[in-house]
């Protein structure tokens, strides 16, 4: 089963919960991080553990980068590692 890597790539988070370079790993549990962040990145989360590819630039790719729903204040970056 693959696994998805999340990054923190940027934060100005106003509850400083995460800092720059913070990883999580994703099998099957949701990760210790904010609900909104959560739910703007869980259907991206989801397609990837489950085989499907994303748009990502020009093409399709078992990547994605997404912004937090507070004013893109925290950048994260996942992507599928096996």
């Amino acid at each position: 089963m693959p696994k998805v890597k999340l990054t923190i790539i940027e934060s100005r988070c106003r509850g400083s919960y995460f800092k720059k370079g913070q990883e999580f790993i994703i099998e099957d549990l949701c990760p210790p991080i904010c609900h909104e962040l959560w739910n703007s990145i869980y259907p991206s989360v989801y397609t990837l553990l489950n085989g499907g590819s994303l748009d990502h630039g020009e093409g399709r790719a078992k990547m994605f980068d997404a912004k937090c729903q507070d004013e893109g204040r925290v950048l994260i970056h996942g992507e599928v590692i096996e």
